[in-house]
C-alpha cells in the first residue's frame, strides 16, 4: 500500500462529515418520518444526544489507543482475547455488508424512481448487482482511485443538500413542528430516534483512521465532536423542512426515495430530479467507503485470525477475497429485505459495536480519566434503544428480526467453532499507556 500524508484536523472532520452525512438521509428520511411523523425533528436531536453520548467514548478511547482497528482494539484492550472479541469482529465486518445493501437498495431506489420504474423488482435487482460491481472493479485501483472519488461525491451531495434547506425554509409553516406529546407520539419519537441513530454512524471512520491523523491524542476527539455537531444541525434542518415544509402523507407514500418527494413543491421538478442526483451521488459516495471499508475490515481480521486465511487470499487483479465475497452478500441482502428490514439489521448490528465501545470505556475508564456518570448513561440509554429496535422489529418486519437474530447465533457459533479448530486469535497493540499500565517492557513486547 501506498504511503500516505498525514491528515489535518479540517480533513479529519471534512472525513467524518462525508460519511456522517452520507446516503442514511436519502434512505431513512421516509422511514423515520412515516415512524415519527411530525416529531421527526425531535427524535434527530434525541439520537444526536445519544450519538455525542457514544462519540464520548470513541473520542476518550481514542485518546490513548491509536488504532485503525478502532472499536475491536478497543474492546480487546478492555477484555482481552476470547470469543466475545471474534464475535464482535464478525459484527463489525456484518455491519459493512448490511450497509453495502442498504446503499445499493437507495441507489437503485431514487433511480428507478425517477424513472418511473421504482416497482419493478428485476430492475432493482439488475441495478443493485451493476452498482455494486462498479464500485468493486474501482477498488481494483487501490485507494488513491477511492479516495479521489471520495472528494468530488461528498462536495456535489453537501451543496444539493444546501439548495434544499434553504428552499424548504423559505417555505416553512411553522405551526406544522408543533410536536405530538401524546403517550403514542413519545413511543413513536423514540421507535425513530434508534432508527435514525443509524444517520450519525460515520464518525466512527475517524478512529478507523487514527494512524493516519496528525496528532491524534488531539485532533481525533476533536473531529469526532465536530463532524457529529455539523452533522446533526444538518439533519436537524432537513427534517424541519421535511416536516414543516411539505406533506408527510405524501412523503410517507414515496418513502423509498421521499428526499425527492419533499424537494418536488419546494424546487419543483428540477428540484426532484436534482436531490435525484444527490441521493444517487450520496449513495455512490456511502457505497464507495463501505465496499472498500469493508473489505479491509475483512482482510485485516483475516490476517489476525478472526475470519478464515479465504479472506485475505489475493484472487482476481490482486485484490483479496474478502473484497468479493463482502460484495456478493450485500448484494443477496439488497435484494433479499425491504428498505425497512435492511435498515433495521444495520442499525441493529451498529448499536452492538455501540455497546462493546461504552463497555470498553467503561472497563478502562480510569486510564481515560473518563466521567463514569456520562459512560453510565451512554450504556442504558444505547441498551434501551437497542431493545426497542428488536421489540419494533418483531411486531413490524419478522423477516428482518429473525434476519439479526440468525445474524447474532451464527457469528458466536463461528467464532466458537473457529476459534475451537484453529486456535488462533487477536494480540495487542500495545501502546506506551498499556505498557505502563501493565509494566511490560517496550524491547519485549511484540505488537501486531
Amino acid at each position: 500500500m501506498e504511503k500516505q500524508e498525514k491528515l489535518s484536523l479540517i480533513d479529519a472532520v471534512a472525513l467524518g462529515v462525508g460519511i456522517i452525512i452520507g446516503a442514511s438521509i436519502f434512505s431513512l428520511i421516509g422511514v423515520d418520518i412515516q415512524i415519527a411523523g411530525r416529531n421527526l425533528p425531535e427524535a434527530f436531536l434525541l439520537s444526536g444526544i445519544v450519538a455525542l453520548g457514544i462519540a464520548y467514548s470513541y473520542a476518550k478511547l481514542g485518546t490513548i489507543i491509536t488504532s485503525n482497528a478502532g472499536p475491536i482494539e478497543y474492546a480487546l484492550h478492555a477484555f482481552g482475547d476470547n470469543v466475545f472479541i471474534g464475535f464482535l469482529a464478525t459484527i463489525y465486518w456484518i455491519s459493512y455488508v448490511v450497509s453495502i445493501a442498504l446503499f445499493a437498495f437507495t441507489f437503485s431506489s431514487y433511480l428507478l424512481g425517477a424513472l418511473g420504474l421504482e416497482k419493478n423488482w428485476l430492475l432493482h435487482s439488475v441495478t443493485n448487482a451493476t452498482i455494486i460491481s462498479i464500485f468493486t472493479a474501482l477498488n481494483f485501483k487501490g485507494a488513491k482511485s477511492v479516495g479521489n472519488a471520495e472528494t468530488v461525491l461528498v462536495f456535489l451531495k453537501l451543496f444539493i443538500l444546501f439548495l434544499l434547506i434553504t428552499a424548504g425554509l423559505v417555505a416553512l409553516k411553522v405551526e406544522k413542528l408543533v410536536p405530538d406529546l401524546s403517550q403514542e407520539g413519545l413511543r413513536k419519537l423514540v421507535t425513530a430516534a434508534t432508527l435514525t441513530l443509524l444517520s450519525y454512524a460515520g464518525f466512527g471512520v475517524i478512529t478507523n483512521a487514527s494512524e493516519n491523523i496528525e496528532n491524534p491524542k488531539r485532533n481525533v476527539p476533536l473531529a469526532i465532536y465536530l463532524s457529529l455537531l455539523i452533522s446533526l444541525i444538518v439533519y436537524l434542518l432537513i427534517s424541519i423542512v421535511a416536516v414543516g415544509a411539505t406533506e408527510i402523507g405524501n412523503v410517507v407514500k414515496y418513502k423509498d426515495y421521499a428526499l425527492a418527494v419533499i424537494a418536488r413543491p419546494l424546487l419543483g421538478d428540477l428540484g426532484f430530479y436534482l436531490v435525484s442526483f444527490g441521493a444517487l451521488v450520496s449513495t455512490l459516495s456511502a457505497l464507495n467507503s463501505a465496499l472498500y471499508g469493508g473489505a479491509n475490515v475483512a482482510y485485516a481480521l483475516a490476517k489476525k485470525g478472526e475470519l478464515p486465511r479465504v479472506f485475505e487470499r489475493k484472487v482476481w487483479f490482486g485484490e483479496p477475497e474478502g473484497l468479493f465475497i463482502t460484495a456478493i452478500l450485500g448484494f443477496l441482502l439488497s435484494v433479499s429485505l425491504n428498505i425497512e428490514g435492511i435498515a433495521e439489521l444495520t442499525t441493529f448490528s451498529i448499536i452492538i459495536v455501540y455497546l462493546a465501545v461504552i463497555a470498553s470505556h467503561w472497563k478502562l475508564r480510569k486510564y481515560t480519566n473518563g466521567n463514569s456518570f456520562i459512560i453510565s448513561l451512554s450504556i442504558i440509554a444505547v441498551s434501551l434503544m437497542s431493545a426497542n429496535l428488536l421489540y419494533y422489529t418483531y411486531i413490524t418486519n419478522e423477516k428482518a428480526f429473525w434476519t439479526s437474530v440468525v445474524a447474532i447465533l451464527a457469528s458466536v457459533a463461528f467464532e466458537i467453532v473457529y476459534r475451537g479448530f484453529t486456535g488462533r486469535g487477536f494480540s495487542k497493540r500495545a501502546s506506551e499507556w498499556y505498557r505502563r499500565a501493565r509494566g511490560i517492557r517496550k524491547s519485549n513486547h511484540k505488537s501486531s
